[in-house]
């Protein structure tokens, strides 16, 4: 009896301290399945079974220590020790925010001082006359980064794994908030509340699991393109540069633009539709539709109608920036030799950009609306209801 109490207490001690931190990390087969509410219980939990668990171990381990054998002594040694690694390994070392930190020196330089190549991606924020770039090789490792635009406050983000970079404003009903990386959900970064400690998906700022479960943090427009697109737009913007801090975790994401990272995870698939496929994701409401990035390459414009809407999704010729726009009743095809668009209602020449240079329509601008550059397995995941947009052949 002595013995299995004591099993039964290092069991739930070590049990306890490891699937808290398995459920949420990328640890084989953990992302698989539907186990975030049991990872939040045993979170919220966890003194409640360090308290119970050391209640069971500590008389039959006394009386262990009073006995005349070595061999026991050793073992119950053995298993505190093994314990004892176990917490400070999953408190401390396997942390997600203690794997990745936020900047400690944030620097924005104009265009003409910036050190970041003009061909790296960013997550481009507009707000009220200003500009800020964001290249996510470098938010891809910080997962967030805390900053303001034109006076307003902004939480840049962005998964890898997924490969979805979002930005949102960080407060909860109106209320300003804090949040730290804490794990991911289906290879999604996720983030908890400092007040609440309710735990929110990266990809769309819903909260998952905890107080405040079912609730959104409100998104704020981004734009992924290459830099020199961004600054083609908006000359005055500003850029972040690399924080010297993390020059080394920074270099394990060379690369990751092209999707040709060293590490599995973040690196991309070259085929159709698999899980690491890229696609661009629109959403309209509750319907959404993705669109293979072969297929952009190589079309370059696409129509389609979703949710009864007729929308335009356009690949510009650097091969890296996308769009989509609201067409109205327009219908679009790719002039190669001007690379430019004709609608085939007036023949008016459009740029890649959505604005009309010459013909009928002259002067006209297509309404831009949100689009996603992510990993197919992210976004069917995420938009279970999606469809997929397969060109005529």
């Amino acid at each position: 009896m002595k013995i299995l109490i004591l099993s039964i207490g290092f069991i739930l001690l070590i049990g306890s301290e490891m699937l808290r931190v398995y459920f949420i990390m990328p640890f084989p087969g953990s992302q698989r399945h539907e186990t975030i509410e049991i990872a939040y219980f045993i979170e919220s939990h966890i003194n409640l079974f360090r308290i119970v668990g050391l209640s069971l171990i500590t008389y039959p381990l006394i009386l262990t220590l009073r006995a005349n054998s070595a061999k026991a002594k050793i073992a119950v040694g053995s298993f505190m020790a093994v314990w004892l690694v176990i917490v400070y390994l999953f408190n401390f070392q396997f942390q997600a925010d203690t794997m990745f930190y936020q900047p400690k020196n944030k620097l924005f330089l104009s265009t003409d001082k910036s050190k970041v190549l003009t061909q790296q991606l960013i997550l481009g924020v507009s707000i009220h006359g200003k500009q800020k770039a964001y290249p996510i090789e470098l938010i891809g490792y910080h997962h967030q980064v805390r900053d303001s635009v034109g006076g307003e406050p902004v939480m840049v983000t962005y998964c890898t794994v997924c490969r979805t970079g979002r930005v949102y404003s960080p407060a909860v009903d109106g209320r300003p908030e804090e949040f730290r990386l804490v794990g991911m959900d289906h290879f999604n970064a996720m983030f908890e509340d400092s007040r609440t400690k309710s735990w929110w998906r990266q990809v769309n700022g819903e909260a998952i699991v905890g107080p405040l479960k079912g609730k959104f943090i409100p998104e704020i427009p981004s734009e992924q393109m290459r830099l020199d697109a961004w600054v083609s737009l908006y000359p005055n913007t500003v850029i972040m540069q690399p924080d010297s801090l993390f020059l080394e975790e920074y270099a394990s994401l060379i690369n990751f633009d092209e999707g040709k990272t060293k590490e599995g995870l973040p690196r991309a698939d070259s085929l159709s539709w698999k899980d690491k496929s890229w696609v661009v994701g629109v959403s309209m409401g509750l319907h959404a539709s993705a669109y293979d990035w072969h297929d952009l390459k190589q079309k370059r414009v696409v129509n389609d109608v979703l949710a009864d809407i007729p929308l335009l999704v356009v690949l510009e010729s650097d091969r890296a920036t996308f769009h989509a726009f609201l067409r109205d009743s327009l219908s679009f095809e790719y002039d190669s030799g001007k690379d430019m668009m004709v609608d085939a209602n007036t023949k008016s020449l459009w740029s890649m950009r959505g604005e009309c240079s010459e013909g009928q329509l002259k002067g006209a601008k297509l309404k831009l609306i949100q689009s996603y550059q992510e990993y197919w397995h992210s976004w069917k995941t995420f938009h279970p209801n999606t469809s997929e947009f397969h060109p005529v052949k």
